[in-house]
């Protein structure tokens, strides 16, 4: 082939390449209410009635993604005898996995493949170059036209990537065929800083249809690292199909006086209002969830506030029988030793950059897992003063804040490096960079110490002693983690 015809090759093909569009996000022509209440879908019940089962996938790219497969790993091998001498498997048993970045792909992985996902995971994304791949298309230049199209940018490339090696065209409306537990993974809007969850809750709000979105382009934009990758547009239908919020938001909003705590379900409410006017905001840009949420757990907490306040001002529930929520958070967050402070030098504006941006998240996914912690001791409190002789005996009208109190408890479990007992695993796994790209050592050794960490936690301990229930003595442990590399 002569260099002329060669050459007129490529222009042809970038030519092409110019055609590349954006997917467009359809409407809702007519928004339809559901009656029963419904807050970030989180009511969804499998397993045991009184349990509530949450898993929090944080992010932190192949990090991330591995740490939390290790955690579907070892809830799978995990059997369950209860009191009665029933046995379940740990992982039929929940109900809600949240995810954000790179964990987001292993919630999104399950929720729609189900048990068919430990077949195909490790090949298909944990134990492949991902990034290298990604890499390899924005330097091709066949893709440099495709990449300067209106509202085309690197991580529509990445969302491609995506779904040729694991999601496969699939979508929302495939993902809730499948029938698995709820699936909420996040992305944060740009412009508002505001956390947007992929739930058709959530865009009713803008009046668009989740369903035919692809799960791929919701991976992408949940880990679309600001300047790394570029955002993911959304069009914004806000105000054109009828929506109104629920009716049990107004026992919130009707009030002078809302009953605490309500904060986080207002505050909440404020940001969903953000997305509700099209023609001030016809799109949406968005980027990496764990901007606005690292852990995956504000969903949580305003869920479960919201339970709290609801019960306080003496209304039902959808899961008032629930006596136990038992949350894996499973924090994949490492900080990477450096020698900063032993040199007079400040680190470079890019270091600088990289820190000043990953304090700030990390220090608020940790005040997350404390705050449920608190929310469990003011509940234990409440009752307690409820069921005392003394306030049993008072002549005084009940407060509703104290009658009312939940009667449910809150198992916090960590899954974290930090929570690791052997040093050398610690400091292995903690230096593991954030990149879509590992080795298969680290891979495995993230899998197995998930695994090490959910039987040795004390509180997942405690959490099966009040519950009377064990693990069965057959069950598989936690495979070995693989031999440092010499």
């Amino acid at each position: 082939m002569s260099s002329i015809t060669i050459a007129l090759s490529l222009v042809a093909s970038l030519l092409l390449g110019a055609c590349a569009t954006r997917a467009i996000n359809p409407p809702i022509v007519k928004y339809e209410s559901h009656e029963t209440m419904q807050f970030e879908k989180l009511e969804r019940n499998r397993g045991d009635p009184q349990d509530l089962v949450v898993l929090a996938f944080s992010g932190g790219g192949t990090r991330a993604a591995a740490f939390s497969y290790g955690v579907l790993e070892a809830l799978r091998r995990t059997e369950i005898v209860d009191i009665s001498g029933e046995r379940s498997r740990l992982l039929d048993s929940v109900d809600v996995i949240t995810g954000v970045s790179g964990g987001s792909f292993t919630a999104l992985a399950y929720g729609l493949y189900g048990e068919k996902l430990f077949d195909i995971y490790e090949k298909s994304f944990l134990k492949r170059n991902v990034q290298g791949e990604l890499v390899s298309r924005v330097l091709n230049p066949l893709n440099w036209a495709a990449l300067s199209s209106k509202g085309w940018g690197r991580s529509d490339l990445a969302a491609q990537l995506y779904d040729e090696i694991l999601f496969k065209g699939a979508t929302f409306d495939d993902l809730n065929r499948a029938n698995g537990p709820a699936i909420a993974v996040s992305a944060t809007e740009l412009t508002t800083g505001s956390r947007l969850v992929f739930l058709q809750q959530n865009f009713d709000v803008m009046c668009a249809d989740l369903g035919p979105i692809r799960l791929s382009r919701a991976a992408a934009a949940s880990s679309a690292v600001p300047v790394v990758l570029s955002p993911i547009t959304i069009n914004n239908y806000g105000g054109t199909c009828g929506y109104h919020e629920p009716e049990w938001i107004r026992r919130f909003t009707d009030t002078y006086k809302p009953p605490r705590p309500a904060g986080r379900v207002l505050k909440r409410l404020q940001e969903l209002r953000e997305f509700s006017n099209a023609e001030q905001d016809p799109y949406f840009h968005l980027v990496d969830g764990g901007v606005s949420d690292n852990l995956g757990l504000r969903g949580v907490l305003d869920f479960i506030e919201t339970f709290e306040a609801l019960r306080a001002a003496g209304k039902p529930t959808p899961i008032d029988n629930v006596r136990r929520f038992i949350i894996f958070v499973v924090n994949s967050v490492s900080s990477p030793a450096n020698k900063w402070n032993q040199s007079e030098n400040p680190p470079g504006s890019l270091d600088i950059l990289t820190k000043a941006a990953g304090v700030p998240i990390d220090r608020y996914s940790s005040e997350s897992v404390e705050l449920l912690k608190d929310i469990d001791a003011r509940w234990t409190a409440l009752r307690e003063l409820r069921d005392s002789a003394g306030f049993a005996n008072s002549k005084d009208p009940k407060p509703n804040y104290i009658a009312n109190a939940p009667n449910a408890d809150i198992y916090v479990i960590d899954v974290s490096f930090q929570a690791l007992k052997d040093k050398t695993e610690y400091d292995y796994l903690n230096q593991l960079p954030t990149s879509f790209h590992l080795p298969d050592e680290a891979v495995d050794r993230l899998r197995a110490a998930a695994g090490k960490l959910i039987l040795d936690s004390p509180d997942f301990q405690q959490m099966l002693k009040d519950a009377g229930a064990r693990v069965a003595d057959e069950s598989v442990s936690a495979p070995s983690a693989m031999p440092v590399a010499k």
